[in-house]
């Protein structure tokens, strides 16, 4: 549950999105309580709300992209003890049926295709972990298998295990909508569109859903050591498991985990309106800068030190002998999104090793051998 408290103050509930109207009026309490999705105080020092102005009062404000002031109390806490990840708990054949709670643009009018935020209510009954995944199976028969369903679509999971309302009965989904275009003439073509994305980015609250799993070990947040460094980096969508680690280690009170270690977020992207959970991930910077550190590369904005387009690699490599030393010490580092990110990493890492006197082949080695080399690409 979601709460904040203030002591004798005004207060107004103001959801922030598409539609930023106030939908309640003024109240004077010295408590509130919020039993929806994360919210943050703000202050507005001009508002006006059926024309009655608010000068310099608190405004609760509500947004899938903003962070709730730390730290939120989560349920049911059962959820701490399993020593082992749950796995596979629906399959193929006999997926879970759960509903759609909502979609949410997450990018601005300028980037480079849609991507959307889907909240699922699995009920408490498809448990996960942070970095683990969800398959979608998309409603309708395969066109290559008639009478067959459609072959399942695996999500990594943007959400910790208490879900973005913090009672355990939700999962969220960062999901690109994938477009085809013919080279020809320019035009989309439909028939050609990703069946499952587009599916659920067109979804409406209280449709039903069939998951699968939840599945996977690789991404899987190493929580033994809570003062640990971890180095994510992300293309794209590659962000939605980070954003699982970044509330469970900055936003929820979870009485057997408190971080006190780094982490370190690098996201591509390819402008600044194509940024995912950007408000989220600024305000862990406000109020965790000792422990957050958050560097993007916009391919379309920035130059790297050649003059060419700012890649991920590029960020990296800006930061690379810090890096190195972090990792020396033992450090986390994690990749996911499109696997053509890989090869372009892989070669930065490999001639910075060189720079370095070291053989980039036996350190990559070194660290997968300790774990601290994670990879999970699509």
């Amino acid at each position: 549950m979601a709460h904040s408290a203030f002591s004798k103050v005004y207060v107004a509930v103001v959801p922030v999105g598409n539609d930023s109207s106030l939908k309640r009026s003024t109240l004077e309490t010295s408590s509130i309580r919020v039993h929806s999705k994360p919210w943050t105080s703000c202050f507005r020092s001009d508002i006006k709300v059926n024309k009655v102005q608010l000068k310099t009062r608190p405004i609760v404000c509500l947004s899938v992209k903003q962070a709730t002031a730390p730290k939120v109390a989560v349920s049911p806490l059962v959820l701490e003890d399993a020593k082992e990840p749950p796995m596979h708990l629906y399959k193929n054949k006999e997926p879970y049926i759960a509903t759609i709670v909502s979609i949410e643009r997450l990018v601005g009018p300028k980037a480079t295709g849609e991507t959307c935020h889907v909240v699922i209510d699995h009920g408490g009954n498809v448990p996960y972990w942070e970095g683990q995944s969800y398959g979608v199976i998309p409603p309708g028969e395969n066109p290559k298998k008639p009478g067959a369903p459609h072959n399942v679509r695996l999500y990594s999971i943007a959400s910790t295990r208490y879900g973005d309302f913090f009672d355990g009965k939700t999962a969220s989904l960062c999901v690109r909508r994938a477009v085809y275009y013919d080279l020809e003439t320019g035009k989309e073509d439909p028939s050609k569109n990703g069946i499952c994305s587009n599916f659920l980015c067109n979804s409406k609250p209280g449709d039903k859903i069939q998951i699968t799993g939840p599945s996977g070990k690789i991404l899987l947040l190493p929580e033994e050591d809570p003062n640990a460094t971890h180095i994510m980096i992300a293309t794209g969508t590659g962000v939605a498991p980070y954003r699982g680690y970044l509330r469970r280690m900055f936003m929820e009170s979870v009485p057997t985990y408190k971080f006190g270690g780094l982490a370190w977020l690098f996201l591509g992207v390819a402008n600044t309106d194509s940024l995912l959970y950007d408000d989220e991930f600024n305000k862990y910077l406000i109020d965790y800068p000792e422990n957050f550190r958050y560097d993007k590369a916009l391919s379309r904005e920035q130059k790297n030190k050649m003059g060419g387009k700012m890649y991920v690699q590029d960020k990296i490599e800006e930061y690379s002998d810090e890096i190195f030393k972090l990792l020396d010490k033992g450090a986390h580092i994690y990749f996911c999104g499109l696997k053509g990110m890989m090869p372009g990493i892989q070669e930065t890492l490999k001639r910075v090793a060189e720079q370095r006197g070291e053989s980039w082949e036996n350190k990559l080695s070194q660290l997968k051998k300790n774990r601290q080399w994670h990879v999970e690409v699509y």
